[in-house]
């Protein structure tokens, strides 16, 4: 398994359409292990983590203009 940093250097090197490939590949795994167990905690936090970085970009993103 790959370190963290090793991830970060990673993403930081993919183009804007390889990125969004990954996020849609991210939120299709989690959806599906939410899926078939809506229990999952990790997947909940997933989520729950997406939503907050979401809504503070959006935040800030209002906050520029």
């Amino acid at each position: 398994m790959k370190s963290p940093d090793d991830l970060w250097e990673e993403i930081g090197s993919l183009a804007d359409d390889e990125m969004l490939h990954v996020l849609t590949k991210l939120l299709s795994v989690y959806d599906q292990i939410l899926k078939n167990d809506p229990q999952n905690e990790e997947a909940a936090r997933f989520f729950q983590h997406l939503d907050n970085a979401v809504t503070q970009t959006s935040q800030c993103n209002l906050n520029r203009r």
